[in-house]
């Protein structure tokens, strides 16, 4: 089977595979879409047991990266970058080099940054090797660094205009929020939720990273095959992408889905049976689009810290245009958001 063969093969315009022997690297980048501008998505260093598993990933996040830049209003199209780690998770700079060079071989047609796994410091490192990237470190109050915090702002206000919404509240305070994911942005997301006086509780893998942000933040701590049963008024998924199947979302107890977690939907029917269910979806790549906003503008040369949290500000307006249309058409979220970002990038 070839990458054209595989069910997220949606007219990409390039996958690339990349091997340096020297320094262990192999690597995908995926180019979904150059319509709007480079393919700008970051690069996720994860260990793939099935090697199979990174190129869907690739290709299923590069598409979320075009709809989620054409939804934000930038001129940058989707692209992915993939590491594959060896079990250890070994990562040298020789080897965030070598993927420099891969990027930069692709002549600015994918653009890198932040994604799983990866830190600043590692941007860094790739830097020396392409001028295609972000995510470097700035300047205090200059747009760019990491964009894990400006990803759960955007969410947080995601979630808050969900709560309206659905529960007519403009306050989170007092409201029950189960966070699945308690890392750089579900982390974020706590916190801002726990300032304004929200009931938390938390699920990670790493379980004794969850109990310690529940200490601190005044929540409680679950199993991370638990956190998608709980009753809550919100279920917000933070980590790895596909968790929300047939399985699971029969086991939903709660009236919102809104998080931060890429490719949430294992398949796009996923979509049609949360919208069956009467649960609010809040589009994955719509919600979470703070990061890129702020790393694209870093690339692109435009504005400054302010200007990026002016246009994290807007994500509420964007999922309700799509709830909005949905809500009209009697169209589940999900397909609304796709159609939306389809049309922007010429393929609708």
């Amino acid at each position: 089977m070839t990458a054209w063969d595989l069910p997220d093969f949606d007219d990409h315009e390039g996958v690339h595979l990349f091997r340096d022997r020297a320094s262990g690297l192999t690597a995908i980048i995926a180019v979904h879409s150059t319509a709007l501008g480079p393919a700008a998505g970051g690069v996720r260093f994860w260990h793939y047991p099935n090697r199979g598993d990174a190129v869907t990933d690739a290709l299923r996040l590069s598409r979320g990266m075009s709809y989620k830049n054409a939804m934000a209003g930038l001129p940058l199209g989707g692209g992915k970058g993939v590491i594959l780690a060896d079990k250890a998770g070994t990562k040298t700079a020789s080897l965030l080099e070598a993927f420099g060079k891969s990027v930069e071989s692709l002549g600015g047609r994918y653009v890198t940054a932040e994604d799983v796994g990866i830190s600043t410091d590692d941007m860094v490192a790739i830097s020396k090797a392409t001028k295609f990237v972000s995510g470097l470190p700035v300047a205090q109050g200059s747009a760019g660094g990491d964009p894990g915090p400006f990803t759960a702002y955007g969410v947080f206000l995601g979630v808050k205009a969900a709560v309206k919404r659905v529960l007519g509240k403009d306050s989170t305070k007092g409201v029950h929020i189960a966070i699945q994911g308690v890392g750089s942005v579900g982390g974020g997301l706590a916190k801002l939720l726990a300032e304004e006086g929200a009931k938390l509780t938390l699920a990670d893998v790493n379980a004794d990273r969850a109990k310690a942000l529940a200490a601190q933040l005044g929540g409680t701590a679950v199993a991370s095959d638990e956190i998608l049963r709980i009753e809550a008024d919100v279920i917000s998924p933070n980590a790895l992408g596909a968790i929300l199947t047939e399985e699971s979302i029969a086991a939903l107890k709660t009236p919102v889905v809104a998080g931060g977690a890429n490719n949430q939907l294992a398949t796009p029917e996923d979509g049609d049976r949360i919208h069956a269910r009467g649960i609010l979806y809040a589009p994955d790549y719509v919600i979470n689009a703070g990061g890129i906003i702020n790393v694209g503008l870093e690339y692109l040369g435009r504005g400054d810290e302010a200007e990026v949290r002016s246009r994290i500000r807007l994500i509420p307006d964007r999922l309700e245009q799509v709830w909005a249309e949905s809500a009209h058409t009697g169209d589940p979220a999900a397909r609304v958001a796709d159609r939306i970002a389809q049309r922007l990038i010429g393929r609708g």
